[in-house]
């Protein structure tokens, strides 16, 4: 088992000990005191998140290769992986579809007016500027890809020739920190544009999914180990 491996391992078992914090925090939060706990608990993910990130730059300086391997990651996992992690936008689809699903839940009371303050009552600067950033945040992802696709593109030019392997693998280094600070960076600015309420059930369902599809990869990898 490879140091980032072992570490991963104990980072998941960190997050869904997190998750369950998420779950269990009052919603809404209805005092001050609510509001502080729940600013804590937003700043304990992100900063589990953000050391995450840290961990995997150090390993991707000492060995790239595994980083795109992702031994940590189950086959599932692997077959949704953009540059060795999750796509930047999937967060939007994230927010679109929760907020779709607590929308209709809620339909009768938001016809009448009143406000729930969840997911499913964005308000119309929210929903324009979480598409603002979708924009923006599709633009870097092409952006990263075409890197990648270039960098590939180099790899291929150069067989049968002596290439500078040491620059080629730094180059992918840096491809590779490019993605992980989008994907950070993406997360982040999503949390901003929401209400404590709305971070809240944003994150449980975005650790939620994380997990789950974990989960269901590493149940998938044992079944077929048998």
């Amino acid at each position: 088992m490879s140091t980032f491996t072992a570490f991963y391992t104990a980072w998941s078992d960190q997050l869904q000990q997190l998750l369950r914090q998420l779950c269990s925090a009052p919603k809404p939060p209805t005092t001050q005191d609510h509001l502080h706990h729940l600013n804590h608990l937003v700043n304990k993910v992100l900063s589990h998140y953000a050391e995450y990130y840290r961990v995997k730059a150090a390993a991707a300086e000492r060995d790239v290769l595994d980083i795109f391997a992702a031994p940590w990651a189950s086959a599932f996992e692997k077959s949704l992986h953009w540059i060795a992690g999750w796509r930047p936008t999937t967060v939007f689809h994230l927010v679109y579809t929760e907020s779709s699903i607590l929308f209709e839940s809620h339909i009768v009371d938001i016809l009448r007016g009143v406000r729930t303050g969840d997911l499913g009552d964005l308000s119309p600067t929210q929903f324009r500027r979480v598409s603002e950033l979708q924009c923006e945040t599709v633009k870097e992802e092409n952006a990263i890809t075409d890197e990648l696709s270039e960098w590939q593109q180099s790899v291929s030019d150069l067989m049968g020739a002596t290439p500078d392997v040491d620059k080629m693998i730094e180059r992918l280094v840096t491809v590779v920190r490019k993605a992980d600070d989008l994907r950070l960076r993406t997360l982040k600015r999503v949390v901003d544009l929401l209400t404590p309420q709305q971070v809240l059930e944003f994150l449980i369902a975005a650790v939620e999914l994380q997990q789950g599809i974990r989960e269901w990869g590493m149940n998938q990898d044992r079944e077929c180990n048998y």
